[in-house]
């Protein structure tokens, strides 16, 4: 099996390195100086710099070249695959979207941008680059409709650290992807201003719940969300520096600079769901007060007393 990842960031670097046990990869990246560098050091040293590429991977900015392959992972940002999608020509190939998020202008998933594109399944689920590219265990959702090629493209891209568990669940595995993102700037946004861990778990927690009732509105199963596309990478996000949409929210409520250079999908996701939510009338209070942080309406102080003042309730 011949694999194309296209997205030269961490996260598509870190899956190529992983994947070339199971045979040829190709790494694409639009950036052309960028290539050759990863080409001649053997390494993305602007990524990925503790990780070097194995024999099996091969770096180009030619799209074409990169597509003469059986299957094909997408994992460019969110924000920027509805332009790649419309551009690209992918008919012919097998497509797994890898990325994360919801598009800011219409609220559709990565598998809906990518259904021209002819996209059959979602890889996703609770990981860091760095730990797929080292060869730590690593437990990934791949979400395909048609659960027959799900099973097959399971064993074609499953490793000996990378487990990947089969779903037919596109839906709720992409909005688990996507929203968990949110919440993790929320708890960002809590750590920074020194609110504490207790104010964290609850936030997570009723945050979770929020992630349910969305998911289950538009469509999405309802223990999808529980398992490791929901629940399992939720609390990866939530809990650790290494997760960008944390360190991100951490920023917020400190009031420090961020990084622009860095790609945070759950802040345009953070806009994308509130819009979906208002349009379904949907309660959302926490994905509601990080869709209204980010965008500079609130401040930390006011979006948790907002969210302490509301009535009581039952759990």
């Amino acid at each position: 099996m011949s694999i194309a990842v296209l997205g030269a960031g961490a996260f598509g670097t870190a899956l190529a390195i992983a994947l070339a046990d199971k045979g040829p990869v190709t790494l694409w990246g639009r950036d052309t100086d960028h290539c050759a560098e990863m080409a001649d050091m053997r390494i993305n040293a602007r990524r990925l710099p503790a990780c070097p590429f194995p024999d099996g991977v091969s770096v180009t900015d030619n799209l074409e070249t990169a597509l003469r392959v059986d299957t094909v992972l997408i994992a460019i940002p969110m924000q920027a695959l509805s332009r790649f999608a419309a551009g690209h020509d992918l008919a012919g190939n097998t497509v797994i979207a890898c990325c994360k998020g919801m598009d800011i202008a219409t609220g559709r998933g990565p598998s809906q941008v990518l259904a021209s594109a002819g996209a059959v399944a979602v890889l996703t689920g609770p990981s860091f680059a760095a730990d797929i590219a080292g060869g730590l265990p690593t437990a990934l959702t791949l979400a395909c409709t048609q659960a027959d090629v799900g099973e097959t493209l399971q064993h074609q891209l499953s490793t000996n650290t990378l487990r990947l568990y089969r779903s037919t669940d596109v839906i709720g595995a992409e909005l688990g992807g996507a929203l968990k993102n949110v919440v993790a700037i929320g708890c960002g946004a809590v750590m920074g201003a020194g609110l504490g861990t207790s104010a964290r778990a609850a936030l997570m927690t009723r945050g979770f719940a929020e992630m349910q009732q969305v998911a289950l509105r538009l469509g999405a199963q309802s223990d999808t969300l529980t398992g490791l596309s929901g629940f399992g990478d939720l609390v990866l996000t939530c809990t650790s520096e290494q997760s960008r949409n944390y360190r991100f929210g951490v920023a917020l409520g400190a009031g420090a600079p961020f990084d622009t250079s860095v790609t945070v999908e759950g802040a345009a996701t953070a806009e994308a769901v509130a819009a979906v939510a208002k349009d379904h009338r949907l309660d959302i209070p926490v994905l509601q007060a990080v869709a209204d942080l980010v965008a500079g309406r609130i401040d930390v102080q006011v979006a948790i007393a907002r969210l302490l003042a509301r009535p009581l309730k039952e759990e």
